[in-house]
């Protein structure tokens, strides 16, 4: 499929928000696919049946559920704690399986939580794999497709090779791609190691320092040649976008627009350059940084 043809999709974290107004300016701007995230503390009161009506009505298309994923000492999957793993797995079920009746195909999932120490990884990327595949046979029941998430930093599925081992233990597994997460990994060779698997994206750009969620063109990252190894990939989904409306510390800009994500997606799928509105606040970047100097 061509870059042009992706649809244009925003995570719901954009605003936080899942109200009339959320799902109109969605409409009104073109963004023809939605990810439900939202704040840990909000899934607990998600009004599914409203949500499914707004959908209906404005013709946006509910494209993926992200699971919640923090804090972490209640949300985690790869834990040597047998009953927070066992309790976070029934968790992601009953959410799976309530965002199938909404029509959802994928559920984004994060692997693990973090710090994790390295003498642990084996260990850790071993439980992870159990829970995902425990995971993706009951999300399958349902109709929906398990897609795992990279990660930053020591989480696991900071690279390929973690994602390859994650999904290995169960076929049904899949893959979300996230374009500003990986830190010791170039995106090209994350692409070409994992790409047949990827199913859905989440789009931000960053410093390679640490995972910062801003817009396509704000950071480092080639974004003709990662859309054109997409193409190559034969990745069909949506350009989902995964940036917040208000700026973080780490850029100076004002607050985006649904606009803005329109004008920016337009520029990345048909590849040419587009010109940044943010200028990142470097002694924010250092301060914050995971390596202080990049080594992809």
């Amino acid at each position: 499929m061509k870059s042009c043809e992706w649809k244009l999709g925003l995570s719901s974290s954009f605003s936080n928000e899942l109200n009339k107004n959320t799902f109109t300016q969605y409409a009104e701007n073109g963004i023809r696919q939605m990810e439900i995230s939202m704040p840990s503390e909000d899934y607990k009161t998600l009004e599914w049946e409203k949500i499914k009506k707004l959908a209906s009505d404005t013709g946006v298309e509910l494209w993926s559920f992200h699971l919640p994923f923090a804090p972490f000492d209640e949300y985690n999957i790869a834990s040597f704690d047998k009953s927070l793993c066992k309790k976070t797995i029934s968790v992601d079920n009953e959410y799976i399986k309530r965002a199938s009746e909404l029509g959802i195909k994928i559920a984004v999932i994060h692997p693990s939580g973090e710090p994790n120490q390295e003498k642990d990884r084996d260990e850790l990327l071993k439980i992870a794999a159990d829970s995902l595949a425990e995971i993706a046979e009951k999300a399958h029941d349902s109709g929906v497709t398990v897609a795992v998430e990279d990660l930053p930093r020591t989480c696991l599925g900071n690279c390929s090779s973690d994602i390859l081992r994650l999904i290995s233990d169960n076929d049904k597994l899949a893959v979300c791609f996230d374009t500003n997460h990986l830190l010791k990994e170039k995106n090209s060779d994350f692409i070409k190691a994992v790409g047949n698997k990827i199913v859905t994206v989440h789009i931000s750009d960053y410093d390679f320092r640490n995972e910062r969620h801003w817009l396509p063109y704000e950071g480092r990252t080639n974004w003709i040649e990662l859309v054109e190894l997409l193409e190559n990939a034969g990745y069909s989904g949506p350009f989902m976008y995964e940036v917040s409306s208000a700026s973080p510390a780490s850029i100076t800009r004002r607050d985006l627009t649904y606009s803005d994500i329109a004008e920016n997606y337009k520029a990345c799928v048909e590849k040419y350059p587009f010109k940044p509105f943010g200028i990142p606040n470097e002694e924010e970047c250092v301060k914050n940084a995971f390596y202080k100097n990049p080594i992809i």
